[in-house]
């Protein structure tokens, strides 16, 4: 698979879950159970920060551990932390601002990179490199949802993973749109929680954010029904096993008398 197609397969996969936790691990044995409530709550996305000491052995551990997870490194400020984190087993590197140092270095390496971008200079910056996912950061420090539709009027084939200041309260706002990929937040793996060992609390936490986004959550006990955005629905309900197929405007669940409308 050449670079593009797998940073277009990444891309394809984020939207379709819609949100990436943003980590901070304060010790790298957080890494293991961590990856296992993620997985248990239905959200095999991890992005681990470097904000702390115990990212680069939390990412080894993590992609080790758990090699199907889409694990990016977040906070990347150099090219010495890039290659580290690939090195580590990281699939994607995440910037707070646009170091063109670092997207270059990642672009000639075939390592997906979302830059983070506050405003039309360094828009053009990442557009002028062929990139057309970007961080924008810290969203609602620089607007939120409405800087998100000005920026989207002259850079219409430009799209966005907003993150800072989202939590559930205003994650719809932000996935309404349609240039928004996904939202990144910290909301899903609290570092209250981790500092607690409470990886129940996180468990509850990611089922609570998938239920909101893809409207249903298929459980032991059955499937659990409220499809506010029915391409992301239906793409989780196909991942999970479940045959679907168009039907009334919504989308059916062979075998199961289900309609999921958006």
């Amino acid at each position: 698979m050449n670079s593009a197609q797998r940073k277009a397969d990444l891309d394809r996969s984020l939207a379709e879950y819609g949100v990436v936790p943003v980590i901070v691990l304060t010790d790298p044995a957080q890494a293991e159970p961590l990856g296992e409530a993620l997985l248990a709550g239905g959200l095999p996305v991890a992005e681990i920060t470097f904000r702390s000491d115990a990212a680069l052995e939390g990412i080894r551990t993590m992609a080790k551990t758990y090699p199907d997870m889409l694990l990016g490194a977040g906070t990347v400020l150099s090219v010495d932390q890039a290659k580290a984190a690939a090195d580590a087993g990281a699939g994607f590197i995440v910037t707070p601002g646009f170091n063109a140092t670092v997207v270059d270095h990642c672009l000639d390496e075939g390592l997906p990179i979302y830059p983070g971008i506050s405003g039309t200079g360094e828009i053009e910056m990442a557009m002028s490199r062929g990139l057309d996912v970007v961080k924008f950061f810290p969203a609602e420090a620089l607007g939120g949802v409405a800087m998100l539709k000005a920026l989207s009027g002259p850079y219409r084939n430009l799209r966005f993973m907003p993150t800072g200041g989202i939590s559930l309260s205003n994650l719809h706002d932000y996935l309404s749109l349609p240039q928004v990929v996904a939202c990144g937040g910290s909301w899903l793996v609290s570092r209250d929680a981790l500092a607690a060992g409470d990886y129940g609390k996180i468990v509850s936490t990611v089922r609570a954010t998938l239920r909101e986004i893809y409207g249903c959550l298929v459980t032991d006990a059955g499937v659990e029904v409220r499809a506010r955005y029915a391409g992301r629905t239906r793409a989780y309900l196909e991942r999970v096993g479940a045959q679907t197929e168009e039907a009334d405007g919504g989308v059916s669940l062979t075998g199961r008398n289900v309609v999921l409308r958006g």
